[in-house]
């Protein structure tokens, strides 16, 4: 099943099953943004729009997903007075110039992709140099085994999300700048991570 049949199929449920339980750590990881002077901001992978009401309204937001029906209901959620634009393209090659964002937003997308070094990638190509990343994700951390995870991973990813993703095999390709590193959901899974662009 493809990514994009799979969350075309999850669309109705998504917001059901993750908006409670990750509204406090969506929340946590967006507050850099409050109090910045109006910048341009990525979304990518913003899926049905649940990081939305969580945004301050100064900035200019580009939500990017790869299901028409998850933008869909991301058009419903922009906060007040907010600029919000929704474009359907691949997290993982962005139909969108190098350097046009002051940040991005990549809350539970890397863990989703098949190609998250990639998406990752792209991400970073398209901030302006000193420009932020806010991920929440959930990642293994290198060299621990955790084999339930890996051994459901090859069926879970071809349903929804990856289990086996390490953040730092993600970041060093990439050469982005690990500005900080915090334990979020599930005893540390799930992380919160600031990055920022060399230059």
């Amino acid at each position: 099943m493809s990514l994009r049949h799979s969350y075309t199929l999850i669309a109705p449920f998504y917001d059901r099953a993750l908006e409670a339980a990750t509204r406090r750590e969506r929340e946590r990881s967006l507050a850099p943004l409050a109090g910045r002077p109006p910048m341009r901001v990525l979304i990518s992978g913003v899926g049905t729009g649940l990081d939305l009401p969580h945004l301050p309204a100064q900035h200019d937001y580009v939500g990017v997903d790869l299901t028409a029906a998850m933008l869909r209901r991301s058009r419903l959620r922009p906060p007040d007075g907010a600029r919000y634009q929704a474009i359907q393209g691949d997290a993982m090659a962005l139909p969108l110039a190098d350097g046009c964002f002051d940040c991005a937003v990549l809350h539970l997308i890397l863990a989703v992709v098949p190609r998250p070094a990639d998406c990752l990638g792209e991400a970073l190509r398209v901030l302006r140099p000193g420009g932020e990343l806010l991920v929440f994700d959930k990642f293994l951390r290198r060299g621990r085994p955790a084999p339930l995870r890996r051994l459901l991973n090859p069926l879970s990813r071809r349903i929804a999300t990856r289990l086996d993703v390490v953040l730092e095999d993600l970041i060093e390709p990439c050469g982005g700048e690990l500005l900080s590193d915090e334990a979020a959901l599930a005893g540390g899974w799930f992380r919160r991570i600031r990055l920022r662009k060399p230059g």
